[in-house]
């Protein structure tokens, strides 16, 4: 009963008092955790599975033949080592963390747009909802494409390595490797969909996206190169470029939207600081009181003048 009650008060704009907001946004956190906590407890049920199959294409490309430490053609290798005692079950954990960070997208994506969707308006939550549609794929196709790359840049860094010399690869540290590349590469991805939502929300314009292009391409390949951790040119360009090219369509999309408004929106092309059209057409004046009306109102009471109280 004081369930229905309270939906029944509800803002049809969305607006609630602060501690409302501070409760839904904590419904939404622990919401999150636990999808992230239930994939997590799955991913240590199958965690040699997974183990095996994050590290097989590495494995693949860049791990020495048995009992050899080089390649039969001279070529540095690498082999995957788990060093002291307690190194397996911390391993274990940072896969099983990983895993269900990944496979829990869809939920804590959804529980984002479910705590911002009550401040758009209604035909913004139109959009709000196939966001979510958007940015579950956006975040797996990033984090699929940061797994994809790993053998090679694993390939281009050992072989750097100098004739003689013998690479190890402690475990616990190429998985904090390939965490945060899976997760930097998902996030990444977001961002066009954000310029987007901001575009939708009259935040920014897609003119004013368009004549960012210059800074933004420095900043995105400032930022793949810092964010890396292997620090590779060709991790940093494939981090880089679908990020560039994926920017460039959310500006596309925005100059489509902001032309969309202007058919529908007369005064969507002023700036903030220009003024509208004004209606200078007359209108119709209603009839004139008699002048005769007006005087004998004053008359009858003689502490009024002009229709007025007059205190003097």
């Amino acid at each position: 009963m004081l369930k229905s009650a309270r939906k029944q008060q509800k803002d049809p704009e969305g607006r609630m008092p602060l501690a409302e907001h501070l409760r839904e946004l904590r419904n939404r956190l622990l919401k999150s955790v636990i999808a992230i906590v239930v994939f997590t407890i799955i991913g240590l049920i199958y965690y040699k599975q997974i183990a095996e199959f994050i590290t097989d294409p590495v494995r693949d490309a860049v791990g020495c033949p048995e009992g050899r430490t080089v390649n039969p053609d001279g070529s540095s290798c690498a082999r995957i080592t788990a060093n002291g005692l307690i190194a397996p079950f911390t391993i274990m954990l940072k896969v099983a963390l990983a895993t269900g960070v990944v496979a829990a997208s869809p939920v804590w994506l959804y529980q984002l747009w479910a705590f911002l969707a009550p401040g758009l308006h209604g035909h913004e939550k139109k959009y709000a909802l196939s966001f979510v549609a958007a940015g579950v794929p956006l975040f797996l196709g990033g984090a699929y494409l940061a797994y994809a790359i790993l053998p090679t840049s694993a390939g281009a860094l050992v072989g750097l390595t100098p004739e003689g010399w013998e690479n190890q690869f402690p475990a616990d540290e190429f998985l904090d490797i390939v965490t945060r590349l899976v997760i930097v590469f998902g996030l990444a991805f977001e961002l066009p969909l954000l310029l987007v939502l901001l575009n939708l929300g009259g935040v920014i314009t897609g003119k004013r996206m368009l004549s960012w292009w210059r800074f933004m391409v420095v900043g995105i390949t400032v930022f793949a190169a810092v964010a890396t951790p292997t620090g590779d040119p060709l991790t940093m360009s494939v981090l880089a470029a679908p990020i560039i090219v994926l920017y460039f369509g959310a500006t596309g999309i925005s100059l489509v939207n902001d032309r969309r408004k202007r058919r529908g929106n007369p005064d969507a092309g002023l700036g903030d600081d220009e003024a509208s059209d004004l209606d200078l057409t007359p209108s119709r004046i209603d009839d004139v009181e008699p002048v005769a009306a007006a005087r004998d109102a004053d008359h009858t009471d003689p502490a009024r003048r002009n229709g007025y109280d007059d205190f003097t």
